[in-house]
């Protein structure tokens, strides 16, 4: 009987081994991938660009991805995390903050994480790649409404816990105001604020 417990045992751990394996590499493989986006763009960046760079063969790559679209994939959930990531820091810090700073870091937050110069973010904005633009975007306002309705912020308004469309809020909220900043890259910050505090009533000071 211990001796099964124990066979058991071993077996559950190289499972677990091979699972923070699988993890590790596919992490890198996204990794490599997300340099040379960034370095060269998307359409010139192939897989065997992407094998090379992280020193693996094709075959490895299609075990873990099944082709160059699911591998950008996950280099837009990085984004994604990315910016979610720095909204946590930024919730954590405006405890200390008054609403409207907090609205101008905010704002700065998204310019910063959406349109940082380099060439995958530059390609993403091409007519070739509109599909995969708004899968990101999509995600990006999925996510970032999620995020939004948990903060205290939602609660400084007419909005809180009883809203039933807090969500949808901060989708359309998000998705409003990339796609402005998209057309309007130099649109003042203080009108941004301004657009945001009115959608979400929030209190400005005099």
């Amino acid at each position: 009987m211990q001796s099964v417990r124990k066979n058991g045992r071993v077996g559950a751990t190289r499972e677990v081994l091979r699972s923070n394996d699988t993890a590790k590499r596919s992490a890198e493989i996204v990794v490599a991938a997300r340099e040379l986006y960034e370095e060269k763009g998307l359409a010139h960046t192939s897989i065997q660009d992407i094998t090379n760079h992280v020193g693996v063969t094709r075959s490895l790559f299609y075990h873990y991805f099944q082709n160059k679209e699911e591998v950008t994939s996950a280099v837009l959930d990085q984004y994604i995390t990315d910016f979610i990531e720095a909204m946590q820091h930024w919730s954590e810090s405006r405890a200390v903050q008054e609403t409207d700073e907090s609205l101008h870091t905010m704002v700065k937050i998204m310019r910063m994480v959406l349109f940082e110069k380099n060439t995958f973010r530059m390609a993403l904005s091409t007519q070739e790649n509109a599909a995969l633009y708004l899968d990101f975007l999509n995600r990006f306002a999925a996510q970032g409404a999620e995020f939004m309705v948990s903060h205290p912020l939602a609660g400084q308004g007419k909005y809180g816990d009883g809203s039933d469309h807090l969500y949808e809020t901060f989708y359309v909220l998000i998705v409003g105001l990339v796609s402005y900043l998209r057309s309007h890259p130099d649109a003042d910050d203080e009108m941004l604020i301004a657009i945001v505090s009115q959608m979400l009533h929030l209190e400005q000071p005099a």
